[in-house]
């Protein structure tokens, strides 16, 4: 756990926070954007942003488990994102063979498990490989999850989640008045990192203030942070400014807050 942690100010200037480990949040969620825009303001190829967002990765995942995060899923590649320049796409399969042949000693002695959750089953056969094997190493560890969105697309996972429920109400095995908020939560991908299944934080790097298709049933009482840095930027400082705004919020999940010093109602 870290004892003296720094949040950037808006002068540019560092400044010394306290975290509160009691109001930390359990399940991170990160929209890594704008390695793309980075590469180009220094006159790069795209795919160098993407490289240098590799290296933030492990950055900070080392500092959410240090800190006493429990999961960190952060979007790796969306559905959509096939549209990209078949050059660019390629480099982005390459990635997590990289990736993980690197980083993988690491995460199992930080105590790291890695899990994946997307439509893998489309994804190149070495990028299947590569995945499953960190996923095989590092499934012993029993400390923060490291949750790759992956071939992931919120809107595409609500409607494989609705058509298992589907499927166990026409085979018998669900009533229909039986299906809840609760039935839904576990027929979706995020089952795999249960009991933090809802990320308590949602960060976007970049200045975009967007979705994007991520997690859109699960943030429904999320916390968004939109943060101007391009996450090639993106340091521990940083997320450890994200997470003392968010430790500074009043959290009612659409309640109201107890004037009388209580608890929110």
């Amino acid at each position: 756990m870290f004892k003296n942690l720094f949040k950037n100010t808006t002068a540019g200037e560092t400044e010394e926070v306290n975290l509160d480990p009691a109001k930390m949040p359990q399940h991170i969620a990160i929209i890594m954007d704008g390695n793309g825009r980075w590469a180009q303001r220094r006159g790069l190829p795209r795919v160098a942003g993407h490289k240098r967002g590799m290296e933030v990765v492990k950055d900070i995942t080392k500092a959410a488990s240090d800190i006493g995060v429990k999961v960190l899923t952060l979007y790796a590649f969306s559905t959509e994102n096939w549209k990209r320049p078949e050059s660019e796409v390629s480099f982005l399969m390459d990635l997590p063979v990289k990736f993980f042949d690197t980083f993988v000693p690491e995460l199992i002695e930080n105590n790291v498990r890695v899990n994946v959750m997307g439509y893998t089953e489309y994804l190149p056969k070495k990028t299947q490989k590569a995945v499953n094997d960190a996923i095989e190493q590092t499934k012993n560890n029993t400390g923060m999850v490291l949750n790759f969105a992956l071939n992931y697309g919120s809107r595409a996972e609500i409607i494989t989640g609705v058509k298992k429920i589907a499927t166990e109400v026409q085979n018998g095995d669900l009533a229909v008045d039986e299906i809840n908020e609760e039935v839904l939560s576990k027929s979706l991908m995020t089952e795999e990192v249960a009991p933090y299944n809802d990320p308590d934080l949602l960060i976007r790097t970049s200045g975009e203030e967007r979705i994007s298709n991520f997690l859109l049933w699960q943030i429904a009482y999320s916390e968004l942070v939109f943060t101007d840095k391009l996450w090639p930027e993106y340091q521990p400082d940083d997320l450890v400014h994200d997470i003392y705004e968010f430790q500074q919020r009043d959290r009612r999940f659409g309640g109201v807050k107890d004037t009388k010093g209580g608890k929110s109602k």
